[in-house]
């Protein structure tokens, strides 16, 4: 699409539930089986093997401004080393022994995407276009583990440029519920819109602020709705009759 073209824009920020029904291949399989893998597990893959870029998303809403490592990547996930005592068969004495702990890609259940909505004018068509995607995690803190007033943390992990992920997404096949004969991909999955969503910010003067800044609860809700509704209002009153 060339930049001229370009009549109308505007950018949302999305959040994909991973439990909701309609996000699970997604979410599934929790730990990889065979060559099938979560989205998670890919965009880590991704970024372990085939250098892809991560990058920082301590920065709220301002995406793609800082790069981060994989140890940063892996950091974000709680990856790491835990230092245990083993009692020595030999001397009958605790040893403090080394063991790797793996990534909680398990709490991974919400993706946070920016896109970009377009009204094409030299093919009168709106058109959307997935910028970027972001793991959000979402855990107990170990202290609060077991208590009934226990809060949820969110903590978002980091940010990749969609256009450099696709070639990684689309090698990659996904679960399709509907017919086994039918392969699809992660972003056939995207492309075709496939899962569900709500927006929770738009571009606006504010800071780009989310909605929940001034529409707490409900209001939030509809005020997505809105949003919503006004992208489709504004691909049919672009339209002369």
């Amino acid at each position: 699409v060339r930049e001229a073209d370009v009549m109308w824009a505007k950018t949302v920020w999305r959040i994909l539930d991973l439990r909701e029904k309609m996000n699970f291949p997604l979410y599934f399989p929790t730990q990889p089986i065979g060559n099938r893998m979560s989205l998670i597990d890919v965009l880590l893959y991704a970024i372990e093997n085939e250098n892809l870029t991560a990058y920082s998303a301590t920065d709220d809403l301002n995406e793609f401004k800082q790069i981060i490592s994989l140890a940063d990547v892996n950091s974000t996930l709680d990856k790491g080393f835990d230092t245990v005592q083993v009692r020595n068969l030999d001397t009958q004495l605790l040893d403090d022994t080394v063991i790797a702990r793996a990534a909680k890609t398990d709490e991974v259940k919400q993706i946070m995407i920016k896109e970009k909505w377009f009204f094409d004018r030299k093919h009168s068509t709106m058109q959307v276009q997935i910028v970027g995607m972001c793991p959000i995690r979402m855990y107990y803190r170990d202290e609060e583990i077991g208590l009934e007033d226990a809060t949820i943390q969110k903590k978002k992990t980091f940010w990749v440029y969609y256009p450099e992920v696709r070639d990684v997404l689309s090698s990659h096949e996904i679960y399709n519920r509907n017919n086994d004969a039918q392969r699809i991909s992660f972003d056939d999955f995207f492309m075709q819109r496939r899962f569900s969503s709500y927006i929770f910010a738009e571009s606006n003067v504010y800071n780009n602020r989310s909605i929940m800044n001034y529409a707490p609860g409900r209001e939030s809700l509809l005020e997505s709705e809105k949003i919503k509704e006004y992208l489709f209002n504004m691909e049919h009153d672009l339209w002369e009759y």
